[in-house]
């Protein structure tokens, strides 16, 4: 079969290795997002596939959007594709270039659809605290990932998992997803299951003040959302040290223990950690913390440089 891939985003670089090595069929394109500014000096970058696709021989392409973009959707067709796989493309295709191929448009999320469609569904299982998540191959409907399911590949998810770990383990499960499908693909019919609607939930795209914890919260929930958004939001509160507001970073991992007779958010001594009364329960701060105007350290190395006084709030 002759096949495009269309991705951006990291997790989707094992996926496009695994189409760049097959044998028994063709990728004849590769679609992604154009190279953009980053940085302080805005230096001119290309997405990650981009740069995998490099010395490939396979042709790229970078259009700004495919929406009422004739000229491209046409450059689309004249690629003469089977199927369409699409991986963290970052952008709702519409229906002339989910049309294009001529067997099927196919998508993978990391998810088990129907929960958590959207941008940010690895860190809404850990946050939701949910026992599994996997990858959903489906078809691409115009509706945000609302596309009836073909296949699924689940991995646990355990107590050590963090944004950044479950990206990487879900990464390598797009290529073993495929090797499943490419023969049902390459199929007269392609059966797939429709979503159940009253299953649906959304995880929207995530914001740096996503991760301002909330002590009212109960400390497990603050504890997934430590391991959930780490790297990326990552997660802080704020403390008022001499006068001065200042954020203080807070990475995994930490420990949930028992409810203290103080309010939320007060912060409860010890000589070398740190611990925070929540809405229920305390959170024990075991990994490391980071104050503002300061490098990142230990619980321990933060309470040996600092004088924290006793009933501090964090907020």
């Amino acid at each position: 079969m002759r096949l495009i891939f269309m991705g951006a985003g990291e997790i989707a670089l094992p996926t496009l290795r695994w189409l760049l090595d097959l044998e028994d069929h063709e990728l004849v394109g590769i679609y992604t997002q154009p190279d953009k500014k980053v940085g302080r000096k805005q230096i001119l970058t290309p997405p990650a596939v981009k740069v995998m696709a490099e010395g490939s021989g396979v042709a790229v392409f970078q259009p700004e959007s495919f929406r009422n973009n004739h000229k491209e959707i046409e450059k689309l067709k004249s690629l003469d594709c089977d199927i369409a796989v699409v991986m963290a493309y970052g952008q709702i295709l519409p229906a002339p270039v989910i049309n294009a191929p001529k067997k099927a448009c196919v998508n993978l999320h990391a998810s088990i659809l129907p929960r958590h469609r959207g941008a940010s569904p690895i860190q809404a299982s850990i946050r939701d605290g949910d026992s599994e998540t996997g990858i959903t191959l489906m078809h691409i409907i115009p509706q945000l990932d609302a596309g009836d399911m073909i296949l699924h590949q689940i991995t646990p998810i355990t107590a050590e998992d963090t944004g950044g770990i479950l990206h990487d383990r879900l990464a390598q499960l797009g290529p073993t997803l495929l090797t499943k499908a490419l023969p049902i693909l390459e199929g007269e019919t392609i059966a797939a299951e429709p979503q159940s609607e009253n299953l649906v939930t959304y995880s929207g795209k995530l914001e740096r003040d996503d991760g301002h914890l909330d002590w009212s919260c109960s400390a497990g929930h603050l504890e997934r959302l430590i391991r959930a958004y780490d790297p990326w939001p990552g997660t802080f509160a704020t403390m008022t040290i001499s006068g001065e507001v200042r954020k203080l970073k807070i990475y995994p991992y930490a420990e949930v223990g028992p409810d203290h007779d103080s309010a939320p958010g007060t912060v409860i001594l010890s000589k070398t950690q740190l611990a925070v009364s929540c809405g229920e329960g305390r959170l024990i701060l075991k990994g490391d913390l980071q104050l503002e105007g300061r490098k990142r350290m230990s619980s321990a190395d933060l309470l040996r440089g600092i004088e924290i006084p006793r009933g501090l709030i964090l907020s």
